[in-house]
C-alpha cells in the first residue's frame, strides 16, 4: 500500500511539469506557423519561384544569439515538407528540430531572431532527416535572396542545398548560417505525438497526422506553394 501511494505520489508531482513540456511544443509549432506567414506574406520577401522549387521548410521561431555565444542552450523549430515519392505532394505533419549555434551568433544582435530555412532537394532533405547535417560542410548552404522573383540569384545561390532567412527587430534578410548544425529533436517528437516516431516516418510515410498546433503552418503551406515546380534534378 505505501509503494502504492509513492508511486501515485511520483506521478502526481511529474504530471504538471511533463503537461508544461508537452504545451511548450504545441506554443513552439503555432509560432512557427505564425513565423512562416508573417515572413511570407511581407513585401520583398522569399521568392515565390524559391518557394515553390523547396521540397522542405525548416522553421525555427525566437532564437536568442546568448544561447549560442555561452553555449548554453539551441533553437528550437519545425520541419516540414512535401509527401510522396517524387516530393510533389501536399505537406507533412512537421517533424520538431534543432538549431545549434555557428558564427551567425555573433551577427544578428541580441534581439530574438526568427528563421526560415528552404531544403531545395530530395538529398538535403534525407540527410537532415537523418541525422546532424553541418551547413556549409554536409550540406551546401547560403543566404537566401529576397525580391518576388530570384532572377538576380547568383550562381552559388541557386547550387545551394539550403536557403536560409532572418527576420530580427522588424527586418528581413537572407543569412548565412554556415558553420551551425540543424538536426531532428527526437525527444520533443516523443512530447508532440505521444509516441516514438522517427523523423523520416513522420515526414516520409504519414505515420502520425497533422496535430492541431501545426494546423496554421501546414494549411498556409498547401495554400501558399500547393505543387513542386522544381525541375527534380538533384545538385
Amino acid at each position: 500500500m505505501k509503494k502504492w501511494l509513492a508511486s501515485v505520489m511520483a506521478l502526481s508531482l511529474a504530471a504538471p511539469a511533463l503537461f508544461a513540456d508537452d504545451r511548450k511544443e504545441k506554443e513552439r509549432l503555432e509560432n512557427c506557423g505564425l513565423v512562416v506567414q508573417e515572413i511570407m506574406d511581407i513585401p520583398d520577401d522569399i521568392p515565390q519561384d524559391l518557394i515553390d522549387k523547396a521540397y522542405c521548410v525548416i522553421v525555427y521561431p525566437s532564437v536568442l544569439k546568448g544561447a549560442f555565444i555561452f553555449g548554453g542552450s539551441y533553437g528550437r523549430g519545425a520541419m516540414t515538407c512535401r509527401t510522396g515519392e517524387k516530393f510533389n505532394g501536399p505537406w507533412s505533419a512537421p517533424t520538431m528540430m534543432a538549431l545549434e549555434g555557428g558564427s551567425f551568433g555573433f551577427q544578428i544582435g541580441g534581439q530574438a531572431t526568427d528563421f526560415v530555412l528552404l531544403v531545395m532537394n530530395e538529398r538535403g532533405a534525407r540527410a537532415i532527416l537523418s541525422s546532424k547535417v553541418k551547413l556549409g560542410a554536409d550540406a551546401s548552404a547560403a543566404a537566401g535572396p529576397k525580391g518576388r522573383t530570384a532572377e538576380a540569384s547568383t550562381d552559388v545561390t541557386m547550387r545551394a542545398e539550403i536557403l536560409s532567412y532572418s527576420r530580427a527587430r522588424g527586418l528581413f534578410a537572407g543569412i548565412s548560417l554556415a558553420g551551425s548544425t540543424v538536426r531532428p529533436d527526437g525527444g520533443a517528437n516523443d512530447k508532440v505525438y505521444q509516441k516514438s516516431v522517427s523523423p523520416q516516418d513522420i515526414v516520409f510515410k504519414g505515420a502520425v497526422p497533422v496535430p492541431p498546433a501545426a494546423q496554421q503552418l501546414i494549411s498556409y503551406l498547401n495554400k501558399k506553394t500547393p505543387k513542386n515546380l522544381s525541375s527534380g534534378k538533384e545538385i
